[in-house]
């Protein structure tokens, strides 16, 4: 994946509105990043010095797989402030809370 294609991850995950996430595939899909979810991922773990709401993307299943890159339950804790529900402890409800790019206007 190119720098580019990371400039590109960022400035998606930069529109996610407060109170909504997005999923690694859903953005890779929207951007046609053919080596998909994980690729993603990696550009989350390579932001420098950028603040994007990384905390925003989770799995498909709405699990806060990106946890782990965050202090303690940060992305749990920020989430939350934002209004974003949870199913299960580290489980948002995606059906409520799922934002697609591409439905954008």
């Amino acid at each position: 994946m190119t720098k580019n294609n990371y400039k590109r991850v960022h400035e998606v995950v930069d529109r996610i509105p407060r109170g909504r996430v997005c999923t690694y595939g859903v953005i890779a899909e929207y951007l046609g990043i053919t080596s998909g979810a994980r690729m993603v991922g990696y550009a989350l773990n390579n932001t420098g010095e950028t603040k994007i709401p990384a905390h925003r993307v989770v799995n498909r299943e709405g699990e806060l797989t990106g946890r782990s890159h965050f202090p303690d339950d940060t992305m749990q804790e920020r989430l939350k402030q934002e209004g974003v529900t949870f199913i299960d402890e580290y489980q948002v409800d995606i059906e409520a809370h799922l934002w697609d790019p591409s439905e954008e206007s």
